[in-house]
């Protein structure tokens, strides 16, 4: 197969869906095609792919032309759709709830879309977003705290325990893979961390693992959510359906109860956001301030740290290519029915349930 990686070109999107020793791997087998500094700024040289057996193109339209299968980090945008047709396989993050008037015309691409977010492992788990997720977790705290201090548009204070001093609150409604991150690194920073989930079950999983100590666990509900978040310094919006639109567990009304340069950091924004008043924001102008509390919204947050995570994704990725790329589409996923439920989208028709409930609501 004819496996192309095109260089990514959504805001400060510096991860590539390959690196050079996945390429070096898949190449024994198959033609790689690498557009001209896809990994450049992340230290991985053209001349590294070729040594790893790629060929190096000029540009994306080569990239498109000359490939079966296009391997990607996020969703292509509105000037890539152009490029896409029938004779493609697209693997990458589609996130296609977030943006439906861009779903719909990948759609009408005709293109073959796989979706790492919703392929699916034996214990119920989403094995390709699962890296990110735990990414954009570990980030949350960072740029939580970052925009806290007050020449930063926050309300000024510092996470971590100090004499006398009681300990600022935390609370990460959602405890996924990202939420569960977030708490590990809530509690971490000194934090007293408020966990809100819908699962009683998860909760007092988490309880088991993470004890009592400077943490809540709290069965997540209006006034719950509501309650919580009057009190805390940094709210972590982190709820995640597989395939649909994000829930809109916090609502407008609810941000009038915090405290005015509190900080809000959407997780879910990808999928729309899990916060009423939350819209997508770049790394290059990641926050705006709502209700008199700072949002970050980026859609792509572990784009910020692109080696970790091109490192992580593809370390989960690379064997699913290689089915891919050794069986054809249709064997793939006839062979692997978790690879199937990856299937968003083929030849103009919306192939994954939640999906279609998503972009027909």
């Amino acid at each position: 197969m004819r496996i192309g990686l095109p260089k990514e070109v959504k805001n400060n999107e510096h991860r590539v869906g390959l690196t050079p020793e996945s390429v070096g791997e898949l190449s024994l087998n198959h033609d790689v095609f690498v557009q001209k500094n896809a990994g450049k700024a992340i230290g991985f040289t053209d001349e590294m792919y070729q040594a790893r057996g790629a060929q190096i193109l000029e540009d994306a339209p080569s990239i498109f032309d000359n490939s079966d299968l296009i391997v990607k980090v996020k969703e292509p945008l509105p000037e890539e759709n152009k490029f896409l047709s029938s004779k493609h396989i697209l693997f990458t993050y589609l996130h296609l709830a977030g943006n439906k008037d861009n779903a719909r015309d990948l759609i009408h691409t005709g293109v073959n879309g796989i979706a790492y977010e919703t392929v699916t492992s034996d214990d119920g788990s989403l094995p390709l977003l699962a890296p990110m997720s735990k990414i954009a977790g570990r980030i949350s705290l960072v740029v939580g705290q970052y925009f806290l201090l007050k020449p930063n548009k926050g309300i000024g204070t510092l996470f971590g325990r100090f004499e006398n001093i009681q300990a600022r609150e935390v609370s990460v409604v959602g405890a996924g893979v990202a939420g569960k991150e977030a708490i590990r690194k809530g509690i971490d920073s000194g934090a007293q961390v408020n966990v809100l989930d819908i699962s009683y079950e998860k909760l007092k999983s988490l309880e088991k693992e993470f004890g009592k100590d400077h943490i809540s666990y709290i069965n997540s509900t209006p006034e719950s959510i509501s309650d919580a978040i009057s009190k805390s310094d940094l709210v972590i919006g982190s709820v995640y359906v597989v395939g649909k639109e994000a829930p809109k567990v916090i609502t407008r009304e609810m941000l009038k109860v915090m405290k005015p340069g509190s900080v809000l950091v959407d997780i879910s924004i990808d999928q729309g956001g899990c916060i009423e008043t939350s819209k997508p924001t770049t790394h290059d102008n990641p926050i705006f301030v709502e209700e008199e509390v700072v949002h970050y919204c980026v859609t792509n947050m572990p784009g910020a740290v692109p080696l970790t995570a091109s490192l992580a994704l593809n370390h989960a990725t690379l064997p699913y290519i290689k089915r891919i790329a050794d069986l054809g589409l249709e064997k793939a996923c006839a062979s692997d029915i978790h690879l199937a439920n990856g299937l968003n989208m083929a030849n103009g028709e919306i192939r994954h349930p939640s999906v279609e409930s998503a972009l027909n609501s």
